[in-house]
């Protein structure tokens, strides 16, 4: 029997299906202006048996008979646990909000939390400062290199530290320092959704930010621990969600 887990996220869609509990199949789209049909489309190349959907958009699939729903902080959990089985706190920067959840060690949620009333110090938020900066996303966390420069962005609003960011380029300021102070105030803003945790290893990074590679060196210093990535970080919610419809 086959079975899937669908992720409807704000940037991007993504699509897990199982056969037995090993994966046979992911997809990866942009969720663009009409996410339903990309969902249509995802399905109709591999139609699950039986299918749960997550993500910001999970109640659209609802279209499809008795396809049931679970959140994506359910999704993400059970996605990570069956990936890192000693997984106690997540840290999942997506493109449009950033969570952090704890939990214990059969690996049901403790504790969230989570920032989603702005796009500043999410994947969103990467993507528009690389284009500012004039990087592509993929090679954005590998111009992080610059750490002698003393300047900070201050701006919380994602509009507003663009313009921050035009400001320092016309001041003359190097590209890759201004792309450490970028990666600095994402850091600092996830730092303070881990306070109001009681964090605990072990620390794994999920979401399409995770595979930038400054941010992780940066969390690992601040916080005095080793985070893991998994080698495809975008999948843990919609694997989550596959791995629920197969138990349920």
């Amino acid at each position: 029997m086959k079975i899937g887990g669908i992720d409807i996220g704000s940037r991007y869609i993504k699509y897990v299906l199982l056969r037995g509990t090993k994966v046979i199949e992911f997809q990866r789209k942009e969720t663009g202006h009409n996410p339903l049909s990309v969902c249509e489309e995802l399905l109709a190349f591999a139609r699950p048996e039986k299918l749960v959907a997550t993500g910001y958009g999970r109640d659209l699939i609802e279209i499809y008979e008795n396809v049931k729903t679970i959140t994506e902080i359910k999704a993400v959990a059970k996605g990570a646990k069956a990936i890192f089985p000693n997984v106690r706190t997540i840290i999942d920067i997506g493109g449009q909000d950033t969570k952090v959840v704890s939990l214990n060690k059969d690996g049901d949620v403790i504790n969230f939390e989570m920032n989603d009333r702005c796009a500043a110090g999410t994947g969103r938020f990467l993507e528009i400062m690389a284009k500012t900066l004039g990087y592509d996303l993929e090679s954005f966390g590998y111009n992080c290199v610059d750490k002698n420069g003393s300047i900070k962005i201050n701006s919380l609003c994602t509009v507003f530290a663009e313009s921050e960011v035009v400001s320092l380029i016309s001041k003359g300021e190097k590209r890759e320092t201004i792309t450490y102070a970028l990666h600095e105030s994402i850091v600092s803003r996830v730092i303070s959704l881990i306070k109001r945790l009681e964090i605990r290893d072990d620390i794994i990074f999920t979401g399409g930010c995770a595979k930038n590679s400054c941010l992780k060196v940066m969390l690992e210093e601040r916080l005095k621990r080793k985070i893991y990535v998994h080698k495809n970080p975008y999948m843990h919610a919609a694997y989550g969600a596959a791995l629920y419809a197969m138990e349920n």
